[in-house]
Order: C-alpha cells, then structure tokens, then sequence
C-alpha cells in the first residue's frame, strides 16, 4: 500500500479523498490554484503545493505542475478525482513514465472509452445495446444535418469527448439543427478542446440509469448494482438515488453483466461507470462509460456500506478486489442532492460570492454531507459552484425521502444564492415523491417547482419572526454598548420601549419580493405585541449572534433562524426559507438605478458570440448575446421589442458582474 498521495483535484472530492487516505493511514498532498490557498482540501491535506494561477488551464489542468509536485514531495501515487485530468489519457501515461501509479485506469481504457463515438464501435464489437445514430469521423455540418434527417427527430447533440452536460443540446426540428451544432462544438472546444460531435435518437421519456463497476489488475470485475440520476437540469444531475426505482432482479443482472461486459472489452482496471439511457418499457442502451470515480457514488457507499475510494486505493496498489459479486449485496435506500451557489428562477445561472453564514445538517449514520467549503469561504467564478453533496440513508425509499426533505430544511445557506429551495420543493414533486421518473421530469414539474413570486410569499409568521430578530438584535446592541461604556448600568443603555408617558410602538417595514409590509410592535415587558396584516400577536424571544432563535409567537415555541447581511434578514422557519429587505425609513432612495436600454452581465464570464444585427429590429425573446461562464454558455435575449444600438465588447473580452453588455433601445417606452 502507498504511504503518501497526492490528489490532482480541489473542492468536495478533494477533501473525500483525504478522509479516507487519512483513515487508511496514508498521507497526502493536496494542489492548489493561488486562488485557493486557503481551501478546506488545503487545509485538510498534510501537504500542500501551490501549482499556479486561478484559470483552472494554468495550474488543475497542467500536468507537468502536478507531477512536479508529486515527484517534490514523494508521493507514489496520484488521485485524479473527477473532471480536470481524471480522464485524460495523456495525464495517466505521464504518471507512468515518471514512475508513479494512477489511482484510475489503464491509458488504453481511458483511450477506448475517452471518445464516446470510439466507445459506441467497441459496444457494439461486445455486444452491449446501443441508441440508434451516427458515430461517425465526418463533422461538416450539412452533413451532420443529413444524419439527423435520416435519424428522425428529436435528436441528440453530442460532444464526443464531453461529460458533465457540455456540449450537449436537444433539437427538436431541422431548422434549429446548424445553430445547436455551433453552439455544441464551441461548447465542447472550450471545455475540452475537441469539437468532434456524435448524434444520437433523443429517446421520449428516458431514464438514464448507471452501473458501477470495479475491476482489478487479477482479471476479477464486479459490479456494485446500479444509481438513478434521471433528474437532471441541461442534461446535468441533480438528484441521484440507489437502487433505482421499479428495478427487477432480472434486469438489474442484465444491464450488470452488460456493464461488466463493456468494462471487459477494455481491460478495464479501478473504479468505472457505464451510463445507460432506459426507456419506460425498460429496455437499455449504452451511452458512454466514464472511466473514473462518480460525483454521485456516495449512494452507492451507503447502500453497500463499502468505501469506493479505499477499493481505488487497494487495486491500484495492486490488490485483488475485496469482495466477489456474490459477496454484494444491497441494503436500503439513498439519495443525493447536489447543493449549488446558482439561481433556479434564472435558468439554473451560477451564483458567485463569500458564504457569510454556513451551517449544514447535522451528519449521522442517516445524513452525511460532502463538501470543500465551510463558512466564510469564496465561491468563485474560476470553478464548478458546487457548496456541497447531501446523501442521506434509510430502510426505505420513502423514509430516506423524508431524511432528505429534514436535511434540506436543516440547511442554512447566507452570502449565495442557492438551489436549497428548489431542491426541497424537487423532492416533494408528485412525480419525484412517486418514482414517475425520466430526464424530462423538471419540465414536467415545471408550475410546481416555480411556483413564482405568488407562490414563495412568505406566511405571516415569517414577517412577524423576521421584526422580531429585528427588535431583539436592537435590545442585543444596546446590551453591547453598556457593556463597553464607563457607565455600564446607566438606564439610557436600555432599548426596552419605556416612555415617561407610555408604552412606545416601532415601526418596522419589511420587503420580500415586490410585498411590503409594517409590522408595528408594541413593547410589553419582557415581550412585544406585534401587529400585522390586522391582526396581533404577542412575541418574545432570545437571540444568539449566530443567528438562532427561540421565539414565543402566539403561544407556539419556535426554532428558527434569522441571519442578518447587510439590508437583508434570511428567515429559516418550517422547513423553507424566505429573504427580507429591512427598509431603513430615514434612508430616500434616489431616482437613478440603471439605464433600461441596456442588459448587464449577470456573472463574470467571456463574450463568445454576438447574436443580433446591429440596428435592426429584433423581437422579444431575440437571442443577442452568448456569454460563456463557469464552462457554460448563457444566452442573453431580448427583454422587449426593439434595436441593438451597440455592443459594449467584442467576442473574446472579458466582462466583470453588472459590467454593461449592449445598448438597447425598446420599441415601446417602459
């Protein structure tokens, strides 16, 4: 076994390996960006090596950096993680030139299955099922055209050496086809350098299903039975569970002997995934097999009670398989949920800034939580915004679905915007809480996953929760300021409403989207009565600096939390959150605050295409911009009728957050 790592990765995976190595009794080396340098993985490991700058292209993704850095502190092996330089062939073959091992597949598996439309020939060659479609070298586009034609849509777009929903687009008729194609391939460039592009039948309804499988270097090749991960926004995941639902035993050992057959074909060695698309009738094809350890394999870990990374560890070690499939066996249910720094209601974009309030569910032999940030750490806009993995256990699917919603509702996010909500409201969907399940499930839900500005108006409880943090946070700095002062017990310290000619009464104005609303609190000795919406109820509390509070509203006990950032006041009660704007009535907002004839970055990012003609009419809805960000493209479009008067930069310039993109001028005064 390996007595020192190093792990040529950042964020939650980074740290996942570490506990392990650490459990193990192998130390490791952590590498980071100068971005970095104060991430939880370079806290945690027992080394660290700074390898460059923030651009993931000129430190996580050069290679000759990170062997250099394993070579310098001696570690004998190297950990890729997932993404970055986990599947680059290139990067394992260096490892072995330098007389280190990868922690990851042979160079010729990694060559077989790098390429999905060279993965689809040798599928074939094993006899794995495959979706109907073109695999071909040929890329002009017309005749890329020509195969879909022939296929039949809708169909599929495909980055062959993509991964991660990069690269990837839906179309649904011929006309939409050369504009997907671009967009694929610029896509797939940037991420990974290679436009090439396979097309496929876009299957109606399809889960997408995916066997892990585990092969060592004694010929022995498992597999650790199947996660579903058909929940997916722009073909990205976003809840995972194990077993899959409505799985039979007989098609379980079907698609793992399919599985394990595509792992053969290749030589496959350590930890894989074969992803398969499974129609309703459940019937499967092969779609690519990612040659590395899975963002979603923690559910995996809990329904088999095995460590995948310390199987990684012992095969690359050159140890046989722990366990024969015999020995493999399936207990309860799992769940995943991908906590993101992004905004559901704004089409999933990226989120970016510091986590000034951090506090996830309590971990347990039911709940565990994976993550590479803690409080007052940065989500950037140089990589993936993931906070963090929440995995929860239990005997049944429906209990571990309660675990989840329990979790969610434990979670306490402040400084980014997060899909927390979204996720909670995804768990309880009809559809989801049924196992009616296929990749198209968000858009089925879509009315009650966004429910809008109506329905996330916050109940009158959190208003009155929210004044009275307010009221209470007030009495707390009073305390502060007698604390500090030279006469500590002088009675003009106190913020306790007393008047000479009666009790006094505070205003205290609130907002929550485009709701306004006075709370008026009466102070009534250790209490208020509070007044909204017409009617009062009598409150108290105490308030901890963190944020926590225990109310008496109404003859109820509450915990909840009421976390202050600047204006506003994030109420976490009953299991939801809400945010509110404290609305300062001696403050008089000026007139200004930007110019309608124009759009502004929503996020760092890249100009990449200019859509609009200059000065020519255009639509509403119009596509103007594409803006590429945290490896994604984002299209801007047209609020309203009217012109593009001007663009403010040109393809290839960088832009800053609210940075000024285009002149427009609508058609119709606003």
């Amino acid at each position: 076994m390996f007595n020192k790592i190093l792990i040529a990765n950042r964020g939650e995976i980074a740290c996942r390996v570490i506990k392990t190595a650490r459990r193990m009794g192998i130390r490791t080396v952590a590498v980071y960006s100068e971005t970095d340098a104060g991430a939880r993985h370079v806290r945690l490991a027992d080394e660290a090596v700074c390898i460059g700058p923030a651009a993931a292209r000129e430190s996580y993704l050069v290679a000759d950096k990170i062997i250099a850095a394993a070579k310098a502190t001696g570690a004998q092996a190297i950990h890729p993680g997932y993404g970055f330089l986990s599947e680059n062939e290139e990067f394992a073959a260096a490892c072995a030139a330098n007389g280190i091992a990868f922690i990851g597949p042979p160079v010729s598996a990694i060559r077989a299955m790098g390429l999905k439309s060279e993965s689809k020939k040798l599928m074939e060659k094993a006899g794995v099922p495959l979706t109907p479609g073109y695999h071909g070298d040929e890329q002009a586009p017309d005749f890329l055209r020509e195969q879909a034609d022939k296929i039949g849509y809708p169909v599929l777009i495909k980055a062959s050496a993509g991964g991660g929903g990069k690269g990837m687009r839906a179309v649904a008729q011929g006309a939409e086809f050369l504009d997907a194609l671009a967009s694929c391939q610029r896509e797939a460039t940037a991420a990974f350098g290679d436009a090439h592009v396979l097309i496929e039948k876009y299957l109606q309804r399809p889960r997408h299903i995916e066997i892990q499988v585990f092969g060592d270097t004694h010929g022995n090749c498992v597999y650790l039975f199947e996660r579903d991960c058909s929940v997916q926004r722009r073909h990205q995941k976003v809840l995972e569970e194990a077993p899959a639902p409505g799985m039979t035993p007989e098609r379980r050992k079907a698609m793992g002997q399919a599985a394990v057959d595509a792992a053969r074909a290749v030589g496959y060695v350590g930890a894989g995934t074969v992803e398969f698309i499974v129609n309703q009738d459940g019937s499967f094809y092969f779609m690519e097999m990612n040659t590395r350890l899975q963002v979603e394999h923690p559910v995996t870990e809990m329904i088999t009670g095995l460590d995948l990374v310390e199987w990684q560890l012992k095969v690359a070690a050159g140890e046989p398989l722990p366990l024969a499939q015999e020995q493999l066996s399936i207990r309860g249910h799992a769940l995943e949920a991908r906590i993101y720094a992004e905004d559901p209601t704004r089409g999933f974009l990226p989120a970016t800034g510091r986590l000034t309030h951090l506090v996830p569910p309590a971990e347990s032999l039911h709940v565990r939580v994976d993550t590479g940030v803690e409080q007052d750490d940065e989500i950037t806009p140089h990589y993936d915004p993931m906070i963090a993995k929440l995995i929860v256990w239990d005997e049944t699917r429906e209990r571990a679905l309660a675990r989840m919603l329990q979790a969610l509702a434990d979670y306490r996010i402040v400084g980014v915007t997060s899909n927390v909500g979204f996720l909670a409201r995804l768990v309880a969907c009809p559809s989801f809480a049924s196992a009616d399940l296929d990749t198209g499930l968000i858009e089925r839900e879509h009315d009650f996953l966004f429910p809008g500005e109506a329905g996330n108006e916050p109940p009158r409880e959190a208003w009155l929760l929210a004044a009275l943090a307010e009221l209470l946070r007030d009495q707390n700095y009073g305390r502060d300021d007698a604390a500090g002062s030279a006469d500590p017990h002088s009675p003009w310290h106190l913020r306790d409403g007393w008047r000479a000619n009666g009790a006094a009464r505070r205003e205290i104005r609130l907002r929550a989207g485009s709701s306004e609303k006075v709370v008026t609190a009466a102070y009534q000795g250790s209490g208020f009565l509070l007044e909204c919406a017409g009617r009062s109820s009598p409150a108290a509390g105490w308030l901890q600096e963190d944020g926590q509070l225990r109310a008496d509203l109404d003859g109820r006990r509450l915990g909840v939390t009421v976390v202050a950032a600047g204006e506003k006041r994030h109420v976490f009660f009953d299991g939801m959150s809400f945010i509110f704007a404290a609305i300062d009535p001696l403050f008089h907002a000026g007139a200004g605050g930007g110019s309608e004839g124009s759009l502004t970055a929503p996020m760092p990012g890249k100009v990449i295409a200019l859509l609009a003609p200059v000065g020519t009419q255009i639509e509403k809805g119009a596509p103007l911009l594409v803006l590429e960000a945290m490896k994604m493209e984002h299209t801007l479009v047209a609020p309203a009728a009217g012109t593009v008067k001007a663009f403010c930069y040109a393809v290839g310039e960088q832009v800053t957050d609210g940075a000024e993109l285009l002149e427009f001028e609508p058609a119709q005064p606003v």
